[in-house]
């Protein structure tokens, strides 16, 4: 957080707007989209000095000197740089450097990033490597510090874990916001010490407490978790969730990544039940990079925000001001005014939002798509990397599931929810096979294993898995699997289960497609199993064709691969698979596969 401008910087920009000194850059006739108050006022100028905003009225030809470029708007709209509240950098399998080449030409000027996967992974050393790229950028990004890390403690093994202790260092590193999502709520319904102490010390630091809170009741350990001490939240799916959070005074994230689009939903909070929009945020959290790349970021969450209901007006202040604000940074980023950040768009329609330029610090970054300037590539230290360990190759027994002796079994099967991150609890009775509990095609009933790929311990678990709709002889892997990142595996057939385990093994992380043992797809991610040290653009092809691989396969879900990815997340109900076992989230507690 900024400590206030530099006495020089806030001279100059009194004399600029005075016009005793001219502007480093002047935008003419604009329409300025003012969020602060709710107008669109036209024949707007914007005059910006040290890559702040001097001067913003009717006419800034008194700022304009022999060296001042003019950049004529024509009518544009003068929008504020777009703001994601809450993102995961690693889903977008990017590292930060090559995420802001991806959302930068969609107006993003700003974030706020929650580095928990890569601290899964690598600890303390992984936020520190996140931040430190971050504050890099020719735009600003501010680091949550990961609150759990794991985040279901006894029901899963990360590669790393982070004590209160280490927690509460990191809240004082410069470039950290808050404290990020507390995904142990039941730890803090309980009033458990590390959640307790690692809440205390983002408070005593006026530092934000995101939040993290799946479950369906609002009863009272919702309004427990409220008195907890948490800020905000974006897990809520349904009109009721939305309105209980504002009630409870938090501020609601609406979500809309690349797997979980929960806007339309709960934006009728808005435009139905009445309430107050500056109490709503807009944020992706999850989206992969082929999202990002070809249908856009925040543009596009702000699109399908109006598209939902909202006005232009409340859609562009829920990912401008408002997280802003939220935040404690309006006095920095969120609004056009005077002494703000110069972070402008410039947008032919507010509806349509398509960005046309981004200006970022008073630099035109990006023009109709394209950078305008050279964004330098960083090699991302090789310690971050060989994080896939095994102790031996797997074979097709190690998917075994053993039943009794009768022809079938009941089983407890996890039930994928489309472009949502619950899941669903199914029984489903299946075939038994020479004492083991079989896959069913017919009832779309596939097997899934989690694979520890940390530690060594050789530990495999498996279950059953409903909803991919895959045919005979595939099978999908990825090491991105919230929250610990253990090796996940979905397949029809254990020989192609064991083929993409060992094949992802073998090329250090990622996401892979087999099909009767052929590799169709892969995406490489070398970077701890979770992010690729090539560019935006490769990145995102190599996505594609994995989700093309999994249609190949039968799967018609809109995004397969993040709902692949949280299989093994235990702290998001129902029912969720890690390395020790089939979790019932809603008690904490591990069930059988099969029913005795």
């Amino acid at each position: 957080m900024s400590q206030g401008l530099p006495p020089d910087v806030r001279r100059a920009l009194v004399d600029c707007a005075m016009g005793r000194r001219p502007a480093d850059l002047v935008i003419r006739q604009g329409q300025w989209v003012a969020v602060q108050s709710g107008e669109v006022i036209a024949r707007t100028d914007l005059a910006v000095v040290a890559g702040r905003i001097a001067f913003i009225g009717e006419d800034a030809r008194h700022c304009i000197g022999p060296a001042t470029r003019v950049i004529e708007a024509h009518g544009r709209f003068l929008v504020p740089g777009l703001m994601d509240g809450h993102v995961h950098v690693e889903s977008s399998m990017l590292t930060v450097t090559e995420f802001v080449r991806a959302v930068v030409p969609h107006g993003t000027t700003g974030a706020i990033i929650d580095p928990h996967e890569i601290a899964n992974v690598f600890g303390l050393r992984g936020v520190r490597l996140m931040l430190d790229e971050a504050a890099r950028q020719p735009i600003v990004l501010w680091v949550e510090v990961p609150s759990c890390v794991p985040s279901a403690p006894g029901l899963e093994t990360p590669g790393a874990a982070l004590s209160p202790e280490q927690v509460a260092e990191a809240l004082t590193w410069a470039g950290v916001i808050g404290l990020g999502e507390v995904m142990d709520y039941a730890g803090v319904v309980a009033n458990s010490g590390k959640m307790v102490d690692e809440i205390g010390a983002a408070r005593r630091l006026g530092k934000v407490v995101s939040g993290h809170y799946p479950s369906l009741d609002l009863g009272r350990p919702f309004h427990a978790y409220a008195a907890g001490g948490v800020d905000d939240d974006h897990e809520g799916t349904r009109l009721e969730d939305a309105i209980a959070r504002v009630r409870q005074g938090m501020r609601v994230m609406l979500r809309d990544g690349s797997g979980w689009h929960d806007v339309a939903a709960q934006v009728r909070a808005v435009t139905e039940a009445g309430l107050d929009p500056r109490r709503f945020v807009l944020v992706t959290d999850d989206s992969h990079a082929e999202t990002l790349v070809e249908e856009g970021h925040m543009d596009r969450v702000v699109r399908h925000a109006i598209a939902s209901g909202l006005s232009p007006m409340a859609a562009i202040q829920m990912a401008t001001l408002n997280p802003a604000e939220h935040f404690g940074l309006s006095h920095e980023i969120g609004l056009l005014a005077p002494g703000r950040r110069a972070d402008v768009l410039l947008v032919e329609s507010l509806e349509a939002m398509h960005v046309e330029m981004v200006i970022a610090a008073g630099v035109v970054l990006a023009e109709k798509g394209t950078w305008s300037v050279a964004l330098e590539a960083r090699d991302v230290p090789a310690e971050f990397g060989n994080s896939v360990h095994l102790p031996r190759a797997l074979i097709a027994q190690d998917f075994f599931v053993t039943s009794g002796g009768n022809p079938t079994t009941l089983a407890n099967v996890i039930g994928v929810v489309e472009n949502q991150a619950p899941t669903r609890w199914l029984k489903r009775s299946l075939p038994v096979r020479d004492f083991g509990a079989q896959i069913d095609l017919q009832q779309d009933v596939a097997k899934v294993a989690v694979i520890d790929r940390h530690h060594q311990s050789g530990r495999v678990q498996t279950a059953f898995v409903s909803g991919f709709g895959f045919g005979p002889r595939c099978a999908v892997a990825s090491t991105v699997a919230h929250d610990s990142h253990n090796l996940l595996v979905v397949g029809t057939d254990e020989a192609d289960m064991a083929t993409a385990a060992n094949a992802l093994a073998r090329a250090g992380g990622g996401m892979l497609v087999v099909r009767e043992g052929r590799v169709l797809a892969t995406v490489e991610l070398p970077v701890g199993g979770l992010m690729s040290n090539q560019n935006a653009g490769r990145v995102a092809s190599a996505a594609g064709r994995v989700l093309e691989a999994y249609r190949a396969c039968g799967c018609s879900l809109n995004n397969p691969n993040m709902q692949l990815s949280l299989l093994g997340l235990a702290v998001i109900p129902e029912l969720r698979l890690t390395d020790l076992g089939l979790v019932d989230v809603e008690k904490g507690a591990f069930v059988p596969v099969v029913e005795p």
